[in-house]
């Protein structure tokens, strides 16, 4: 009889615990949460496209071409943001004219590569789904840029 009221205490205590624990995890600082599309932007479009998405980013004075405005797509495209030839502009499947021979670079191959390194303890990431997030992150984020 003692052991039966020793083990469910036991997992009593346990389940009351682990329950904190995870409120406590759920309930931390809001600036642990991170960003994954302003996160991917900042990586590796500002540098050319700027913080902000006025396409006044360090690189813009070294560039021939005009880089152009992230922050007005959707008013150039009668109001309605054009994610999916955002999106096929990040992964490379869409040519940019704009962009001349590639001169931007696709972020899709190396993401890819990226996903083919990524492995949680034994479990190799899937490519696909790898790729396709940061791309859908960073195309959301492109469409938080616009201007009201």
């Amino acid at each position: 009889m003692k052991s039966k009221l020793i083990n469910a205490l036991t997992v009593g205590a346990f389940v009351v615990g682990a329950a904190t624990m995870a409120n406590a995890q759920q309930s931390g600082p809001a600036e642990k949460i991170v960003d994954l599309g302003k996160w991917e932007y900042a990586a590796h479009c500002a540098v050319c496209h700027g913080l902000n998405g006025a396409g006044e980013g360090y690189y813009s004075g070294f560039l021939t071409k005009a880089i152009p405005d992230l922050t007005t797509l959707s008013k150039r495209n009668g109001g309605i943001f054009p994610f999916a030839r955002i999106y096929e502009t990040i992964d490379g499947s869409q040519d940019v004219q704009a962009h001349g021979p590639r001169d931007m670079p696709i972020w899709g191959p190396r993401y890819k590569t990226e996903a083919g390194e990524s492995v949680y303890g034994e479990i190799r990431a899937n490519s696909e789904a790898f790729v396709r997030a940061r791309i859908l992150a960073l195309t959301e984020y492109v469409y938080r840029l616009q201007a009201k």
